[in-house]
Parts: structure tokens; sequence; C-alpha cells
């Protein structure tokens, strides 16, 4: 990525963090290590077992490990520079540094968002169309599919990148949040960001809305299949397959739509700044969770490499 041309007063950005209470920084710093270290060990965990059982070498888990790919990468983009705050007080960042960060957790957040579309087409047709499940998600439609993830997900963020920082950033260079976001990043222009902040909310609500048409059209159709089904074991079999995925689903389209389809009048920080913590944080921690807890394969791949493990002891 080229650094942007800064062609503004501002050469830094000082980032408020969380809170300004001294009591607060050690408690948060631990909880927010603990929380990236379960991400890491949960999204390579995944990734793998993924990898190491054959068994899930299916479209379903092909998907899962690229999300998990993602989730580490835009948990990374953010939670090591928080901690750095927390611990050391470093609440500087520059302005190539800001971008930088924007750039990365923005990318890889639109790429989940697409992501998440593509597993529910996946989950489509494997309850409503299971026999012809190997001939429509074929490698090379999965292939296409994530490659369509990240095309998006990188052209969309050079298209917020470019929105953000032509405006101006004269003196004020404090953000009121504890990473670049660009609601928080806008909100510092010396410039009329009027247009610049419909560009983001209009871009932001089409890859929001587009994203989720496919997964309630999926769930839709997946609902009223299992309505039709007259097995309780098939019933069962269906929501199983679903259930993860429409809880990370919930969690994620959750906060986001709070946090970026809502006018920049109606932004409280502190709100703000509690919602970030869920999608920047939390949601990355949670999905290797919510995937593994319900799914007896990736159960099953578990109990398989740790019985391997001690058997090689």
């Amino acid at each position: 990525m080229t650094p942007l041309k800064n062609l503004t007063e501002v050469t830094y950005f000082l980032l408020l963090g969380l809170t300004d209470d001294p009591g607060l920084q050690l408690p948060l710093f631990i909880t927010f290590f603990l929380i990236y270290i379960i991400t890491l060990v949960g999204n390579i965990g995944m990734i793998m077992l993924i990898f190491l059982d054959s068994r899930l070498h299916t479209p379903m888990y092909f998907f899962l490990g690229n999300l998990s790919l993602v989730d580490i990468f835009y948990s990374s983009a953010i939670t090591p520079k928080v901690m750095a705050g927390l611990l050391l007080g470093d609440k500087i960042i520059s302005f190539n540094d800001c971008a930088v960060q924007m750039f990365f957790f923005a990318a890889f957040i639109t790429v989940e968002n697409y992501l998440l579309a593509s597993m529910a087409y996946d989950r489509y047709v494997a309850v409503c169309k299971p026999l012809h499940y190997a001939t429509t998600m074929t490698p090379s439609v999965c292939m296409c599919l994530i490659m369509g993830c990240y095309i998006f997900g990188f052209l969309n963020v050079s298209v917020y990148l470019g929105d953000t920082f032509s405006l101006s950033f004269c003196k004020c260079n404090v953000v009121h949040h504890f990473f670049c976001d660009m609601p928080a990043i806008m909100a510092l222009s010396c410039s009329d960001r009027h247009i610049n902040e419909l560009i983001l909310i209009y871009l932001a609500s089409f890859n929001i809305f587009f994203a989720l048409t496919i997964i309630l059209v999926s769930y839709i159709i997946i609902f009223i299949t299992i309505l039709k089904m007259h097995s309780e074991a098939g019933h069962q079999k269906a929501i199983s397959t679903c259930a993860s995925h429409f809880t990370a689903v919930f969690i994620f389209y959750g906060t986001t739509i709070f946090m970026y389809l809502q006018p920049s009048s109606s932004h409280a920080m502190d709100t703000d700044k509690i919602a970030s913590v869920f999608y920047t944080m939390v949601i990355p921690m949670l999905n290797p969770l919510v995937y593994s807890l319900r799914n007896k394969e990736v159960k099953s791949a578990f109990m398989k490499v740790v019985l391997k493990e001690k058997l090689l002891l």
C-alpha cells in the first residue's frame, strides 16, 4: 500500500483511547490481551484443524478457514496498538500509520461481510439442494466466491480511504476513539465533509444490505424448506448446520449497522467505543467458539488431533 500524501497541517493523531482513568488501564490491558490471545489461538487452531483433517476439506470449512484468517488480520490491525496505548501510554499514531490501520481494518471487515453472505449461500445449497451440493459448490465456484470477497473488500476500502483522506486536517488531531475509525477521523476535518459522509454511508449501506439480502433470502428459503421436512432428524440436522452461521451473522451485523448506518449527529462517542470493542476484538474471538461449540465435525477433528498428540508422546 502506497502511503498517502499528506497535504494538511496534521502529521500525527492522538488516540484518546477507551478511558483516562489510570485505575482501569491495567485491567483493560489484561482483558484485551486475553481476548487477543484467545482470538489468535482459536482462529489459528481452526485453520490448522481444517488443514490437517481431510474430513473438513469441504466448501463450508473452506469458507470458515478464510473467515478465521480474516478475523486474525482485522483484529491484529487494531488490538496490539490499543494494548500499547493502555500499557505504555503510547497513544500517538502517525498520519500514514493511521491510514494503514484504517486500510487493513476496513478491507478485512468488508471481506468478512461478503464471506458471511457466501457462507449463507453455501448453507442454502446444503439444506435446500443437498443432492446437487457437490456439483454446485465445486472447488472452482468456491474459489471464485472467495476471490470475489477479497476483491470487493479491497476495492471498497480504496474508495473509503480516498474519501476520508481527501479532506483537510488543519489543527485538531485528537481522535475521540481508540483506533483510526473513519467517522472519528472525518469528525476532525476542517473541510466541508457532508458529501464525504454521505459517500461513506451510501457505500457502507450498499455493502451491508447487499450481503444481508443474500443472507436473508437464503435463510427464508432454508426456513421454508425446514418447515416442509417430515423427519425430526432432518429438522435437527438442518437447524444444526445453520445455527452457528446465523449466530455469527446476528452478532456481526448488529454492531456494524449500529456503528455505520446512523448520521454523524447521532454518534455518541462513548457508545460507539463500546460497540467498536465488540466488532474489532470480541467478534473475532467469538467466531471460532461459535462454529466449534455446536459443530460435531470440528469437535471430532479436535479430539482426533489431541489423541494423535497423546499417542506421539
